[in-house]
């Protein structure tokens, strides 16, 4: 045992004392042991040194405290406090804090409720759509924050961690070595068709900083917020990466999970509040969701020591991990659906249902006309426009639009969901020969309702981007929509029943059944 082990197993049992700190609790990783009493937690790195980080002298765990705190404190304030010294009084006493010669260093942190991480909210069921739009803001919080970085050493360490998951999921014998050989030879396959694209986005300053170990376990809500913590300290390098492979993470961690509404929810709102340049790089997901899959797959398998060899929970995360990788890097095709409607029908409530249970996973990217619009003219999504901004010069620019994105994620080898009236000709033309060129199957679903259900609906809405009334709901009676050429669907009943009736109009038409998300 080294001087400094010997040193922090005397400061760990004076700080785990029951008679001199009662109700102490103490929580070991790999990495450091935290000791949590009352509202106050201790966060102490232990004296290791591993290939990835190396923790073995008190200057190097001191420098890792503060940069801890560097990283972790602007992301989550109400956590993160100061570094703070351990120290040898002169009655050769443990004291934090003290007068002494400090031995040691902790991070200074308030406790949190620790049943109040993502893991365990969403192990207690589905997870709210108003909260998991909140975990998106709080990621693109924290990637416009982020220093950029030159994006070559990422791009250049991905086949390594490639190599590297492949290695770690073969210790143990516990999974098939050729379903293993097959994820290396898929990803690295996936990452030489990517490579330029990857490169290109470090040049754009898509390559930052950024938190780095985003699984769900690392965000909690606080005061009904989610707040990021515990980012990567230890490898800056490990750190900067694509803000896209960060955001992987957490959209494959919910997935695991069971949650694919609110990994939907993240993407869409993430896509929304960032560059439109990030709807080109949707074909890296798939590698940057299996990767991530694969790493937490390797995280189960190494805690299969003892006490915890022979422990089924443990083989079966990590066997659903593993399979979740390599599902993950084997996207099917995309498709397009186009949903359409008087205002008030239900168009943006059906598209969010839909979306999550299209694949590619996590979803297809909701593109709507209302939000558009808004974007367009640079306003906040529930600022009402004025009627200058409804001509139909600039709903034609709207319509282009939309098609436009679409486009863009469709060639991204990704689904989208169109959402707008479509009440024109040449806009269902439009999409259609956008289906064509990108040789995709097209959904067109067209909904319909009486007046009174439409403008009650209207009349319900609160905090929306529609800046359609009761009256717009009374004029548009009297659009001439002539052909539609779609599925018309009843959507005056439920919301299930109208998702019921889109669902049933998909699978029956020519071209061919929805794909759905497959769940474990």
């Amino acid at each position: 045992m080294t001087d400094d082990s010997a040193t922090q197993d005397r400061i760990f049992a004076a700080l785990a004392d029951s008679a001199g700190h009662p109700d102490v609790m103490r929580i070991d990783t790999h990495a450091a042991s935290v000791f949590l009493k009352g509202r106050r937690a201790l966060k102490i790195k232990r004296a290791v040194q591993f290939p990835f980080l190396d923790y073995s002298t008190l200057e190097k765990r001191k420098a890792a405290c503060e940069e801890e705190l560097r990283v972790n404190r602007p992301l989550a304030p109400q956590i993160y406090h100061r570094v703070v010294a351990i120290t040898e009084e002169a009655d050769g006493s443990v004291k934090v804090d003290g007068r002494g010669r400090p031995i040691e260093y902790a991070v200074d942190m308030s406790r949190f409720d620790e049943s109040r991480t993502l893991d365990h909210l969403a192990k207690a069921g589905p997870l709210d759509t108003n909260f998991a739009s909140a975990v998106a803001d709080a990621i693109v919080a924290s990637h416009a924050q982020a220093a950029r970085a030159d994006g070559k050493a990422w791009v250049s360490s991905i086949p390594g961690l490639i190599d590297g998951n492949c290695n770690g999921l073969r210790a143990g014998d516990h999974l098939e070595a050729e379903e293993i050989g097959q994820l290396g030879r898929d990803s690295h396959a996936m990452f030489l068709r990517l490579r330029p694209l990857l490169e290109e986005r470090g040049c754009q300053g898509f390559v930052r900083r950024c938190h780095g170990d985003l699984h769900l376990a690392n965000v909690v809500s606080i005061d009904e917020q989610p707040v990021l913590f515990d980012a990567i300290e230890f490898d800056a390098e490990m750190a900067t990466i694509d803000v896209l492979y960060d955001l992987a993470f957490t959209l494959m961690d919910l997935l695991r999970h069971d949650q694919p509404g609110a990994a939907n929810t993240v993407l869409n709102r993430y896509l929304a509040a960032t560059s439109v340049e990030n709807l080109d790089a949707l074909s890296a997901l798939p590698l940057f969701m299996s990767i991530r899959a694969a790493i937490r797959a390797q995280v189960a398998l190494a805690r299969l020591k003892p006490p915890h060899s022979d422990d089924p929970a443990i083989l079966d995360d990590a066997r659903h991990y593993f399979g979740l990788a390599r599902a993950l890097i084997r996207p099917p095709a995309p498709r397009l659906i186009v949903v359409g409607g008087l205002s008030g029908t239900g168009k943006t409530v059906l598209a969010r249902a839909l979306a999550p249970d299209v694949t590619p996973q996590p979803g297809a990217v909701v593109l709507r006309s209302d939000v558009a619009r808004k974007q367009m003219f640079g306003a906040e999504e529930t600022h009402r426009l004025p009627a200058s901004a409804y001509t139909p010069d600039v709903t034609a620019r709207v319509y282009d639009m939309l098609v436009r994105h679409a486009g863009r994620v469709l060639a991204q080898g990704h689904s989208a969901i169109i959402d707008g009236v479509f009440a024109r000709e040449d806009e269902r033309e439009a999409v259609a020969a956008l289906a064509h060129v990108r040789n995709v199957p097209l959904s067109g679903l067209f909904l319909v309702a009486d007046l009174a259900t439409r403008q009650a609906r209207i009349g319900g809405r609160q905090g929306d981007a529609s800046d359609a009334t009761q009256e717009v709901a009374a004029l548009q009676e009297h659009y001439k929509i002539g052909h539609v050429g779609w599925s018309t669907i009843d959507a005056s009943g439920t919301q299930e029943q109208t998702l019921q009736n889109c669902r049933d109009a998909i699978a029956e038409s020519k071209q061919g059944n929805l794909q759905i998300r497959q769940t474990d």
